[in-house]
């Protein structure tokens, strides 16, 4: 396949991605959950108060599939759900305080692993890395994954302020 990347960077991209998401996989298993509910935390923690919508769209998975994910983070106390204050039909999240906990502990093992990994590949790695990661996300969906990005970083500033 000339011109295509070899089959070995494929290969390397699932087992990186395995070992990434394996730390927090191990501790999801202790408590039942799995990978889905990692996601939902993971963007109701950088989001408080998306709506369920917005997250349906950015995880790209069925509503039913969601809702099952969803009845788990809050019946165990990770995610809070309320209703909107213009529309009470909308449904907004909110991670508790121990959901926020929980997010935090995923975010510092991965950001563990990535430092490591960025540290051995040397100077400019992480702008390499990151142009590499949003050329593998579609183009027409660049610029909302961005937008979504940078207002979650814009949250968090003022909330650590």
């Amino acid at each position: 396949m000339e011109g295509q990347p070899s089959v070995e960077l494929i290969e390397l991209f699932f087992f990186a991605y395995r070992d990434f998401v394996g730390d927090p996989d191990e501790i999801l298993a202790s408590i039942g959950f799995g990978r889905a509910h990692h996601r939902v935390l993971h963007f109701v923690n950088r989001n408080p108060g998306m709506r369920v919508t917005d997250l349906l769209d950015i995880l790209r998975i069925t509503k039913q599939s969601l809702g099952r994910v969803l009845r788990e983070l809050v019946d165990e106390g990770f995610v809070e759900s309320r209703a909107g204050a213009s529309d009470r039909r909308q449904r907004l999240l909110y991670p508790t305080a121990k959901g926020e906990a929980l997010a935090r502990e995923f975010v510092a093992l991965q950001s563990r692993r990535i430092a490591k990994a960025l540290a051995e590949c040397g100077p400019g790695a992480e702008e390499a890395a990151r142009r590499f990661l949003v050329a593998m996300i579609d183009r027409e969906d660049r610029p909302a994954v961005e937008r979504l990005i940078q207002r979650a970083e814009r949250a968090a500033r003022s909330h650590s302020a």
